[in-house]
């Protein structure tokens, strides 16, 4: 292992979130849940009407993804992230509530940038069109909720070694932002 490469397990705890810089490669071991666009609202729909999320969201991690199906002998298909920013809507009130990690592909917002800062969260970048390769890493997968949303059912994931980057920190900063500034120059 690389002295620039971080392991990091779930659940997130401040101690580990707190560390991690924008830029830094870390490989991620742990349980982690897939959720995307209808499970996302289906999360803030449950929430406004007073009921439970199907998983405790404290210190875990979501990655935007819809896994496809598990090829004969497989535990699961190509798993890549889908862009973060259509969960834009929802993440602040999710990283507010206790999430402490989302793993996806693209830029994130302001307001989700605020939040991570404010609850000590963090970011992290799957390399986009590398489904098969990250489907390696999966050990377990077993859908929680939403069966009925097919690909976009949640599922909780058990990965070791998911090679992520740091997107944005806990500190405010953002490696998409760091890296335009940097070639500016």
């Amino acid at each position: 292992m690389t002295p620039d490469l971080k392991r990091i397990t779930t659940p997130l705890t401040d101690d580990v979130t707190g560390p991690l810089k924008a830029g830094e490669k870390v490989l991620l071991s742990g349980f982690i849940y897939t959720a995307r666009d209808a499970a996302h609202k289906r999360f803030i729909e449950t929430l406004d009407a007073g009921g439970e999320l199907p998983f405790d969201i404290s210190g875990q991690v979501i990655y935007y993804c819809g896994p496809a199906p598990a090829p004969p002998g497989k535990v699961i298909g190509s798993c890549g992230p889908t862009t973060s920013s259509r969960m834009d809507v929802y993440a602040p009130r999710l990283i507010s509530l206790g999430l402490k990690g989302m793993i996806g592909k693209g830029k994130r917002s302001e307001k989700v940038r605020e939040a991570l800062r404010e609850h000590g969260a963090v970011y992290l970048g799957a390399t986009g069109g590398a489904g098969a390769l990250l489907a390696r890493t999966v050990v377990a997968a077993e859908v929680i909720a939403y069966e009925d949303l097919g690909p976009e059912a949640v599922v909780r994931l058990e990965v070791k070694d998911m090679p992520l980057f740091v997107i944005n920190d806990s500190h405010g900063n953002d490696l998409y932002l760091e890296g335009i500034e940097r070639y500016k120059k």
